[in-house]
């Protein structure tokens, strides 16, 4: 009989391994990383108790390795929320993210009733050619079932990635299909975009979606910036909401972009001098005069904090939004010798005022974490009034304006959620997912008319109208549980309807589609572009 693994009795064994390990990890952080530091006294220590436990201990099913394992990131969480342990595997999927490409097949997908749904089909990619199509489920992979609750996303995405030039096999569902279909797919490198979207969303302003801060996002915001100019923009809305950061290095230089000559970006202080670093702006950035506004929300942190922060402080442009995130620390990364990673953090980084946004982590692990549900519950989210600001680190901008320090960037003009269209049938909706199932299903049936439409724009003036295409999606939404109540759904019909047609653009025309059509009913952009009809938001603001 096969008998399950129970790790958690592995605990107290683990702990006492933990704090061995912290001690051989001390010593590395006090000298320089390399070969010659395992010759140590306590290297030998460390060797001598794991020899002693793979050779007297009573279970012999314990591997040291797995016991060094479930012991470093438990080492590190006693330091601070960011410094982190990465598995070789882990690595190399982060790497990949932010390098701006990897080996797959070429879709994104969703779970959808423990079911694989491909929501987008990369053009040129692996499953373009082989006639994979959105709204496609995949139902097994290697001819192996891969439906039912035992998947999960990371599961799906490690088995579809894979060596160039390697090939996978996988059995697809397919609407108006009776027999499952089979292909086989060979891997390519597939691009990593970080600009999801640039459109002119009026006739003088720009537009540009960056999702995070990776290797190739500045030459990306670069060209998107450019190409709009071309169109007509004299001022730029950049939108950083949902952006978890990046490469410090790469927001730097997206920054400069923006700023005239000797203008402090952002500096860095860490415990030994070494880690101690000022940016400044160059004077060649391409669009110094342009208007600028930044978007950002409780997601957007680190880079998109120092982008925001940097152009804040230097009264460059406006910042609109909700508080962000508050994560000023800098993590340097640790290669090991079985191609694992530790992300240590070695300094934090000061916006040109001055001001650390790291928020407190002193209560904890569990309550940092908690953090942005407790500004829910406290209603900051609703309320101006209701962010926390600490008034004990207040500073200026270049033309005097208070900023305050200790827990994110504040934005110049607070937008609060908005209560009124996300009502209780919209949450409904949107937590079932019924809004992305309607909206595959509405291509999958129209697929052959909606392919022969050049853009996004010719699909909205062909879809239903309005009240048609909702009552629609009512009668979907009822025939899988989610009654009609029309007071709510007449609250949310601008919401509802500017998602599904995103949804059904994008699984036509890709994600550059989406953000022009949803952004039409986002009371954000809607503040921002009064913001900018109302102050002239170049250098330097003086009042807003």
């Amino acid at each position: 009989m096969n008998k399950k693994r129970d790790y958690t009795a592995w605990l107290p064994l683990a702990i006492a391994v933990s704090v061995i390990v912290g001690i051989v990890l001390g010593f590395f952080m006090r000298q320089p990383y390399s070969s010659d530091n395992y010759n140590t006294q306590s290297d030998r220590k460390l060797n001598t108790i794991l020899n002693l436990i793979s050779q007297e201990y009573v279970d012999d099913s314990i591997k040291t390795k797995d016991l060094i394992e479930m012991s470093i990131p438990a080492i590190l969480a006693n330091l601070d929320p960011h410094s982190s342990y990465l598995s070789a595997k882990e690595l190399k999927a982060a790497q990949e993210e932010l390098n701006g490409s990897f080996s797959g097949i070429g879709i994104s997908f969703q779970l959808m009733n423990d079911t694989i749904v491909v929501l987008e089909v990369i053009p040129g990619g692996p499953s373009d050619k082989v006639g994979l199509l959105a709204g496609d489920k995949i139902v097994t992979v290697e001819d192996s079932s891969y439906v039912g609750s035992q998947i999960d996303a990371n599961k799906v995405r490690e088995k579809l990635r894979g060596e160039k030039g390697t090939k996978v096999k996988v059995g697809i569902a397919r609407e108006g299909s009776d027999k499952q279909l089979s292909f086989v797919i060979t891997r390519g490198d597939i691009p990593m975009n970080s600009v999801d979207a640039s459109y002119m969303i009026d006739k003088t302003t720009g537009y540009v979606k960056v999702s995070q801060f990776g290797r190739n996002t500045y030459n990306e915001f670069v060209n998107a910036l450019k190409s709009l100019k071309n169109e007509g923009a004299k001022r730029f809305m950049v939108d950083l909401r949902g952006n978890g950061g990046g490469y410090l290095e790469i927001a730097i230089v997206m920054v400069n972009e923006f700023l005239p000559a000797n203008r402090l970006i952002v500096s860095t202080k860490g415990r030994y001098r070494r880690d101690e670093t000022t940016a400044y702006s160059n004077g060649q950035g391409q669009f110094q005069d342009e208007e600028l506004v930044v978007l950002i929300d409780e997601f957007s942190a680190s880079a998109s904090e120092i982008f925001a922060g940097a152009i804040q402080d230097n009264d460059r442009g406006l910042i609109v939004g909700s508080r962000s995130f508050g994560k000023g620390l800098v993590q340097k990364q640790f290669d090991l010798p079985d191609k694992s990673a530790i992300r240590l953090t070695i300094a934090k980084y000061y916006t040109p005022s001055g001001r650390c946004i790291q928020k407190p982590y002193d209560h904890g692990e569990s309550a940092y974490q908690k953090d942005i549900l407790d500004r829910y519950s406290n209603g900051e989210l609703y309320n101006k009034d209701s962010i926390k600001i600490d008034t004990t680190k207040i500073f200026l901008t270049s033309t005097g304006r208070k900023v305050y320090g200790g827990g994110g960037i504040i934005p110049d003009i607070f937008v609060p959620r908005d209560t009124t269209s996300y009502s209780s049938y919209y949450a409904a909706v949107y937590g079932a997912g019924l809004i992305q199932e309607y909206a595959l299903k509405y291509v999958t049936e129209h697929r052959s008319s909606l392919s022969q439409m050049s853009d996004y724009k010719e699909l909205l003036r062909k879809l239903p109208a309005n009240d048609d295409l909702l009552n629609d999606f009512v009668n979907h939404a009822a025939n899988k549980g989610v009654p009609a109540r029309w007071y709510y759904i007449r609250q949310s019909e601008d919401v509802l309807t500017s998602v599904i047609k995103g949804l059904i653009a994008r699984d036509i025309f890709g994600q550059s589609s989406y953000y022009p059509i949803v952004n039409r009913s986002d009371k954000t952009i809607e503040t921002a572009l009064k913001a900018l009809n109302k102050h002239k938001a170049a250098f330097p603001i003086t009042n807003y």
